[in-house]
């Protein structure tokens, strides 16, 4: 059966489907960058928000850089499934995405959208590069985009550009601003998407940036939940198991989670209700989320790509690779950041660990490894940083900057794309490396992640210089042994 709104009530019994009507449920949320991990996680806890208390909250995706969503879901009037994957599986059928646009061929219709007076919330799930902010997270406005927009603010291509636009539109109609949500992996999300606003509005129209500053809500948030990229086996299963054709199906671990500042006005979804968790603590959360499971999850792909290994399934149970995970969170994680209150830090990182050996979830390395010069900035490079501040350990970090260097390079020599805001500046770097650390690491060192204070600290660059020679001398089965030899230690 193919999926859509008229074979609902044929659906298998197993599966989980819409309790509220969605035909007379309004659109009340616009979300820019409607990828997997936005239809298994916001989509869904307003899904569920929606299944307990109704509202007008259905949403309108905006695809910032491609018609393929839009050419999926269409069809089936913007349903699709999800699976959460563990021991025992639940499938759901999820309606709360009840439009999708594509930027490029619908821009008169997305800004309709943004400027209707029952959108009260924006969020965004468009990853790190698509805010366009330099090194040291503020807007870059140098950035080719942002260039262009700020020359033709009225046809903007960035989404700081369309935000900003629509804020001014709304403003200009007298209807009151929405709140902008970030749900990307970025340190302090929300403040550094409001700033970029501000930013780019100060270039523009002055008075609309002193307006944003002092009255746009964008909250900082914490996400989690992994989803690995959509495959034919998943649709197949879906064929076999349940009778349901599905253009594009979406699968996710069970766990979820979702932290919000609580700063939002009171008229949203019943998102406490449904699980949401609203604090004030937020940066807590982040700094356990990006430096627990983003940090090590970026390690175990760049030290997999040397190793030949593919999954984090298959990394975490290399017991050489768990051992050094193992021992980068209690040495170097841990003494990096305080801990929220409410928040157990050795079960959490066992609850991590726990995750990635989940046998139904094979999330893939090489997607893990994509835009590294923008992770690491987020991910691991604030670890070292504090814990050289309070000298402290940060002999894996370095391994994991090193793992990346080598990732880099063994793209570039083998002409194989690298998938990274920066590629072109990469692909140089690594064809001009030797092998040797000291010159290698000064022509990676020269990058923007990379804060002067950092470079002109000798611990971190001898650190630094000493794994990375080390990857450089050992074969794959000596690595293993190098690993294994650092957990002793």
């Amino acid at each position: 059966m193919q999926l859509n709104n008229a074979m609902l009530p044929q659906l298998n019994n197993a599966i989980l489907q819409p309790k509220y009507d969605r035909e007379k449920a309004q659109i009340g949320i616009v979300h820019l960058g409607p990828g997997a991990f936005f239809r298994a996680h916001q989509a869904w806890y307003t899904e569920q928000a929606m299944n307990l208390k109704g509202g007008n909250w259905g949403i309108c995706a905006v695809a910032l850089n491609s018609d393929r969503v839009k050419q999926q879901l269409s069809p089936q009037q913007n349903l699709y499934t999800l699976m959460e994957l563990d021991q025992d599986t639940t499938v759901s059928v999820i309606g709360a995405v009840k439009e999708v646009l594509a930027f490029k061929a619908d821009k008169d219709q997305v800004l309709s959208r943004l400027i209707n007076k029952e959108t009260k919330i924006v969020t965004l799930t468009i990853t790190e590069k698509g805010y366009c902010l330099n090194a040291q997270g503020e807007l870059d406005l140098t950035h080719p985009r942002i260039c262009d927009d700020l020359n033709t603010p009225s046809n903007p291509q960035s989404a700081i550009g369309l935000l900003v636009l629509a804020c001014q539109m709304r403003i200009a109609k007298g209807v009151e601003l929405f709140s902008v949500i970030s749900c990307d992996n970025m340190n302090n999300n929300g403040q550094k998407l409001k700033n970029a606003m501000v930013c780019f509005a100060q270039k523009t129209n002055p008075t609309l940036a002193t307006t944003l500053s002092e009255s746009l809500i964008a909250p900082c948030t914490m996400v989690d939940s992994i989803t690995p990229a959509s495959d034919d086996k998943l649709k197949q299963m879906l064929a076999n198991n349940y009778q349901l054709d599905d253009n594009w199906p979406i699968k996710r671990e069970k766990f979820s989670q979702w932290v919000i500042e609580d700063i939002l006005p009171t008229d949203i979804p019943a998102w406490r209700e449904a699980g949401v968790t609203f604090s004030n603590q937020v940066s807590g959360f982040e700094h356990a989320k990006l430096r627990v499971l983003n940090a090590t999850h970026s390690t175990m792909a760049y030290l997999g790509h040397l190793l030949s290994i593919d999954t984090v399934y298959d990394a975490i149970n290399t017991p050489a690779i768990r051992h050094f995970i193992e021992q980068m969170l209690a040495q170097e994680v841990q003494p990096s950041f305080t801990v929220p209150d409410n928040l157990d830090f050795n079960h959490y990182c066992q609850s991590i660990i726990k995750r990635y050996q989940n046998p139904e979830i094979k999330h893939l390395l090489s997607q893990i490894a994509w835009d590294g010069s923008l992770k690491l900035a987020e991910r691991i490079i604030p670890i070292i940083t504090a814990n050289l501040d309070k000298q402290q350990p940060i002999k894996h970090c370095c391994y994991a900057i090193a793992a990346w260097m080598h990732f880099v390079i063994d793209k570039s020599k083998n002409n194989s794309e690298i998938i990274d805001p920066i590629n072109e500046k990469l692909n140089s770097i690594g064809q001009k490396c030797t092998q040797n650390a000291e010159h290698d690491c000064a022509l990676f060192l020269a990058l923007p992640l990379f804060s002067e204070a950092l470079k002109k600290q000798s611990e971190f660059t001898t650190q630094l210089h000493q794994c990375y020679q080390q990857l450089c001398e050992n074969s794959p089965a000596e690595l293993l042994k190098l690993l294994d030899k650092n957990h002793e230690q």
